[in-house]
């Protein structure tokens, strides 16, 4: 019998449901248009922008153009591109244009859907920001939908990594920039680093279209994004650490495998102490527990972390002799980025690698602290639904989920529940036997690096061809995903979430065709293009016969998010195709969060060996756990978020007085209300407010004046004058201070004075600002160990934190004050001095330069090759320290014979 709810949504349809029905008339409006808008010549479709941002500047609403906006970049795509979006990628658009999340399933053409809201809100002329996942990504869809902004008459601009400034600036200040969040976060980090308005590079935050927007605002967001700057070596502390921590043994320390989380035990502590007193790290009189000992806590506590919690091939490679971190979400490698707090130096000394030295904060923001500084976010992906409530709470963003163009002709199959994991692999390696033989296309998703290895070597024992996309092999990604529809091809995949290239059965005719001009450049590229349609033709009528796609999973993710990515791969655009799950009770989620019931009841049916169970109850026990996982680690974020918000304050306080400050023509007036502020604290302290003369301390006073003010003024006669009180002694420093500074300003000359004081004061609060990231880094390590004395922990951080403010405020206007008044033009004598100096470095450089040029000429490669000796250093010549050692190792020279 169906519940009420049932029968209700059967009537009326769901919240969902009804929402996308009350788009139809506006997607009606936007087809009616179509015939206006196809007779109008290439040059019309420009002019129609250039009236519609008329409109826009004239006051016109963005909902009330939507419609021939709409139409306009319809008619542009189809001309620049030949494809017509489909309705259901109108009304997409409708709801991101709205500040939504438009879920819409693998292959529905998400990439072209992203022009039209970002068509629209940039008729406003203000910034528009496509984010995409990766850096292939923004190239490509940059190059591919750029053409359908150049027939609107509209500029594109890419973002990437170790871009000119020159180049970056130019691709911000087109209409629709295309950047991932990494570099949106950076530039935005960089820019309030800088200290003129003509370096900035973007030019504020107005619209953003989220790409994989579950990957981006909820996978990547426990990581804050850093700026940091290198602080002192301590190689051999990690190193003489880490030779300790083999030692350790399992009563030494307790693992939790669902909170990530390991800790020493008392006897572990007592342990490392005995061997930390040893090693003379701790000196004998100094216990663990003492103050003096929290840095050798710490980092022998990172030390365990490293080697119980960090496995080699899964959350990192070692690649040229540097550790690689694994983005455990996508599989992919993050050159660059490192773990903080000293525990990717543990990991290096754990490998045995150069371990490079830690570093110190400059600048950091969170990816949602940074989301939500657009005035409208929008977002789209094939799976956002089972996160919904995030979305909502932390960035207001509705989910909808959009309908497919044509219905869904997917098989999902129960998962398939083996005892042991061996049993499940034969299961695997069966499934994919009888997928092969009869020429179905095989996607089998992995967790890790070290399973899909293990998986291509069961594979390569029964003689199946197969292809492993993972880190190791992320340069050929496009190549390996577009054949992974040919008849019969067996891939394996490490996640399969922002691809970007669509699984198309029967292969992908334009990689082909690249593939073959590529091979045989004298081609004609019509007569290679007419052979592979008709294979592809052949190969597709192959694959549909064989049942379509065939996604296989070899264990469930903790997000079920990721499950459905993988599933979303297969019955693309109505194609048909099947999906499965395969898992064992040895596999991680099962071990750590499946009920022991299910053993129970896989014991009590007595399976014979090799035998899966298959039943819908399973599937069920196993979402409500991960949604169990999906609901803590939303906990945790919610948590960093509460925290940070607190900086974000802070940093939007700081970033903005730094913009001001940039924009000001002159901030004579900023400066002189810190001194006159630096001087009402100065009387406060010294002449106490209500207080009688004699209990003034104007000598204090005096001396506090010269060192903040440089000025010496009589305040103990000053004091001592009939009628003098406090308010009349602070008139008086104001007038004089102001004066020595005015004085000051003639002697520099005051536009070189003007730009001394803005320099100095961006300089200072810079400094000023690193000095309260990493004091509140500090605080909030330190503030979880309030709940014990039942404080709230995030109320603790917040009043803290605003007095630290407080005081990196005071300490800004004292500084700055004081450093001004410090500052005079230099003597002649120090000119000339400085004069000389400058001539005898360029003599010697001179110098240096002609020996150069005297000395024998270095050996030619021929004359190299000709002595060389592999076994022989003495012949090597002088090779370059990131050059291939020449012994052959394949290691660089550095890390090799020309170690230090």
């Amino acid at each position: 019998m169906l519940g009420f709810g049932k029968i209700a949504k059967k009537v009326f349809g769901t919240t969902n449901d009804r929402k996308v029905k009350a788009t139809q008339p506006v997607v009606e409006k936007i087809n009616a248009l179509e015939p206006e808008f196809a007779a109008l010549s290439d040059e019309g479709l420009i002019a129609k922008t250039e009236e519609l941002k008329k409109r826009v500047a004239e006051g016109a609403s963005l909902d009330d153009v939507l419609p021939e906006a709409f139409a306009n970049c319809r008619e542009a795509a189809k001309r620049a591109l030949g494809l017509r979006a489909f309705d259901v990628q109108l009304i997409g658009g409708i709801f991101m244009h709205q500040g939504n999340i438009a879920e819409m399933k693998t292959g529905e053409g998400k990439t072209l859907v992203a022009t039209f809201p970002a068509y629209l809100n940039a008729l406003t002329g203000k910034s528009v920001h496509i984010v995409t996942v990766n850096d292939y990504l923004v190239r490509r869809d940059a190059e591919w939908m750029g053409k359908v902004f150049a027939h609107l008459g509209m500029t594109t601009g890419a973002v990437y990594p170790q871009q000119g400034e020159e180049e970056k600036r130019a691709a911000y200040q087109a209409d629709i920039t295309y950047a991932t969040n990494n570099e949106l976060g950076f530039d935005y980090l960089r820019d309030n680093m800088k200290s003129s308005l003509s370096d900035l590079s973007q030019r504020g935050h107005y619209f953003a279209i989220v790409d994989e927007v579950d990957s981006i605002l909820i996978d990547e967001a426990r990581t804050p994004l850093i700026i940091s700057g290198p602080s002192q070596d301590r190689s051999e502390l990690y190193r003489t650490i880490d030779m300790l921590i083999p030692e350790v043994r399992n009563e030494h320390f307790t693992l939790d495998e669902k909170t990530r989380n390991v800790t020493y035990t008392d006897e572990g502590n007592e342990f490392l102490e005995q061997r930390l007193h040893e090693s003379g790290l701790l000196p004998d009189d100094q216990t663990l527990y003492d103050p003096e000992s929290t840095t050798i806590v710490h980092h022998v506590n990172q030390g365990l972390r490293a080697h119980k919690l960090f496995t080699r091939d899964k959350d990192y490679i070692v690649r040229d002799g540097e550790v690689v971190l694994i983005d455990e979400f996508t599989g992919r490698m993050m050159p660059g980025r490192r773990l903080s707090e000293g525990l990717h130096q543990a990991i290096e000394a754990k490998e045995g690698v150069a371990i490079q030295p830690e570093n110190v904060t400059l600048a950091s923001v969170t990816f949602q602290n940074y989301f939500r500084l657009y005035d409208k976010l929008a977002g789209m992906t094939g799976t956002a639904a089972t996160e919904a409530e995030e979305f909502g709470e932390i960035y207001g963003l509705g989910v909808i989920e959009i309908p497919t163009n044509r219905p869904i002709a997917r098989v999902d199959e129960d998962d398939q529940i083996y005892r042991t994991a061996r049993e499940k692999f034969e299961g695997i390696v069966k499934a994919i036997k009888e997928a092969h033989a009869k020429g179905q296309p095989v996607l089998v998703g992995t967790t890790s690096i070290e399973r899909s290895e293990f998986l291509s070597e069961l594979l390569k024992k029964d003689g199946i061809p197969h292809n492993v996309l993972n880190a190791r092999q992320h340069e050929k990604e496009a190549q390996i995903v577009a054949d992974a529809g040919i008849p019969g091809a067996v891939t394996i995949a490490t996640n399969m979430a922002g691809r970007g290239t669509d699984i198309q059965l029967g292969g992908n005719v334009e990689m082909r065709v690249m593939a073959a001009l590529a091979e045989d450049p004298e081609a004609h590229p019509d007569e290679i293009r007419a052979r592979i349609e008709a294979e592809h033709k052949d190969d597709k009528e192959k694959v549909l016969a064989a049942g379509g796609l065939f996604v296989l999973g070899t264990e469930r993710h903790e997000s079920r998010r990721i499950d459905n990515q993988l599933r979303g791969r297969s019955g693309r655009q109505g194609d048909p195709g099947r999906s499965a799950f395969f898992l064992s009770l040895e596999d991680d989620l099962m071990r750590i969060f499946g009920s022991e019931r299910l053993d129970k009841v896989l014991s009590t049916l007595g399976m014979a060996e090799g035998e899966a169970i298959k039943h819908p109850w399973v599937n069920k026990s196993l979402e409500r756990a991960q949604a169990k996982v999906e609901g803590r680690n939303f906990d945790i974020r919610k948590q960093l978020l509460k925290l940070d918000d607190v900086l974000n304050d802070q940093r939007k306080a700081i970033f903005g007085q730094r913009r001001e400050i940039m924009e000001a023509e002159e901030v004579e007036e900023v400066v002189q209300d810190m001194r006159h502020q630096v001087i009402d604290d100065l009387v406060d302290t010294y002449i106490p407010p209500k207080s009688y003369a004699d209990q003034w301390d104007t000598e204090g006073l005096k001396s506090a004046v010269e060192k903040s003010l440089g000025i010496s003024v009589p305040v103990v006669e000053w004091a001592d004058e009939e009628g003098v009180d406090d308010a009349e002694i602070r008139e008086r420093l104001y007038e004089k201070s102001d004066a020595f500074m005015d004085a000051k300003a003639q002697q520099f000359g005051v536009e070189n004075m003007r730009s001394i004081e803005k320099q100095l004061l961006l300089q200072t609060i810079d400094a000023k600002w690193r000095e309260h990231i990493l004091t509140l880094e500090h605080l909030r390590s330190v503030v979880g160990f309030r709940a014990y004395a039942q404080r709230d922990p995030v109320n603790e951080y917040k009043t803290e934190g605003f007095q630290l403010f407080d005081s990196l405020l005071n300490g800004l206007r004292g500084e700055v004050t004081e450093k001004l008044a410090q500052i005079r033009p230099m003597t002649e004598e120090e000119q000339q001095a400085l004069m000389q100096q400058m001539l005898a470095q360029q003599q010697a450089a001179a110098a240096a330069a002609a020996a150069a040029a005297s000395s024998p000429p270095a050996p030619t490669a021929e004359a190299i090759d000709a002595g060389f000796d592999e076994s022989d250093p003495s012949t090597w010549g002088n090779p370059g320290r990131n050059d291939p050692c020449p012994c052959g190792s394949g290691k660089k020279f550095k890390h090799c014979h020309g170690a230090l």
